[in-house]
């Protein structure tokens, strides 16, 4: 299990691309070095979204040939969904790593991804459980590994996840990043 608590500074720029440069905003650039990547290396990406209710996935799904790769999205607000569709241990605190990390677990199961992203966590305006409004995880998955981030934003709830979404963007580009394909699946032919 891979954690880190704080900032995605350390994630930069994808593929080398300066989005200034390009005249994109940030999240273009990561969706665009994204949909390379996928295509590139015939991935397949999903999502499970709690705290955003579908705004990443609707992020996603304006990359390039996201039909292609993108396996789709999955909302679950409420924790019995989380649990009975994602498989979230009853009793996981719904704003914490370990509710990232099994939802994005049984996002990569559900969509048979090779690397999946959920978000989790309080919007605000108000605290909830005993968190502080801005309070995100984000929860990564592949065959091999999973792990979180731990976000603690700052602003109004629109503020809150339009950052989330950010950030989880950032997060599958990195990830991506690091993965291959891994030989013929899913009905396709070996091209080689």
């Amino acid at each position: 299990m891979t954690v880190h608590d704080g900032s995605l500074d350390d994630l930069d720029s994808p593929g080398g691309v300066d989005a200034e440069a390009t005249g994109e905003t940030d999240s273009e650039s990561y969706i665009a070095r994204l949909s390379e990547l996928a295509t590139e290396r015939r991935l397949r990406l999903g999502v499970a979204e709690s705290l955003t209710s579908g705004m990443l996935a609707h992020t996603i799904g304006a990359g390039e040939d996201a039909s292609d790769w993108f396996a789709g999205g999955l909302v679950a607000y409420l924790t019995d969904v989380k649990e009975r569709v994602l498989g979230l241990t009853p009793g996981t605190d719904p704003c914490s790593a370990a509710c990232a990390e099994q939802l994005a677990a049984g996002a990569r199961r559900l969509f048979d991804a090779d690397l999946a992203v959920s978000t989790t966590g309080v919007g605000g305006p108000e605290p909830q459980g005993g968190h502080p409004a801005g309070t995100v995880y984000l929860g990564w998955a592949t065959a091999d590994d999973a792990g979180h981030r731990k976000l603690a934003l700052v602003g109004d709830p629109e503020d809150v996840l339009a950052a989330t979404v950010d950030a989880a963007v950032r997060l599958l580009a990195f990830h991506a990043e690091g993965l291959r394909p891994l030989g013929p699946r899913r009905g396709q032919e070996n091209d080689g």
